[in-house]
């Protein structure tokens, strides 16, 4: 994961992050292919209300592009580009889902980062 940026030092930054409100991870990259990060009070703005719309949006495609998927590749006369075509949906959708999990995992309380040592944490490489 990329490391926070400082906020204090961008010219229109909301401001530091208090330790009760770490900054959210926004289900969606900046231009330029970067980590995009929410700083507020609470869950409740217009911006935290529209990024929660988005990710709920991408689990849902990631659910029907997993059961189209999952038709393809039963379907042993499908053609290469079908196959292909779900792998690269697919990828898509898991790549979704992992920022998603990411960006609720980080909104946990109390849970210690994989880096601690914890078992179970994040897949290394991903």
């Amino acid at each position: 994961m990329d490391a926070l940026p400082d906020t204090a030092a961008q010219p229109g930054a909301v401001g530091a992050a208090s330790p009760a409100t770490p900054p959210r991870l926004l289900p969606w990259p900046s231009p330029g292919g970067t980590p995009c990060y929410l700083v507020a009070e609470d869950g409740s703005s217009r911006l935290s209300r529209l990024a929660d719309e988005m990710e709920e949006t991408q689990l849902e495609t990631g659910a029907e592009i997993l059961a189209h998927a999952r038709a393809v590749l039963g379907d042993t006369m499908s053609p290469y580009t079908e196959v292909r075509y779900a792998g690269i949906r697919l990828a898509e959708c898991l790549g979704d889902a992992l920022r998603v999990a990411e960006s609720r995992g980080m909104r946990l309380t109390g849970v210690p980062d994989a880096d601690e040592g914890e078992a179970g944490g994040a897949t290394p490489g991903v």
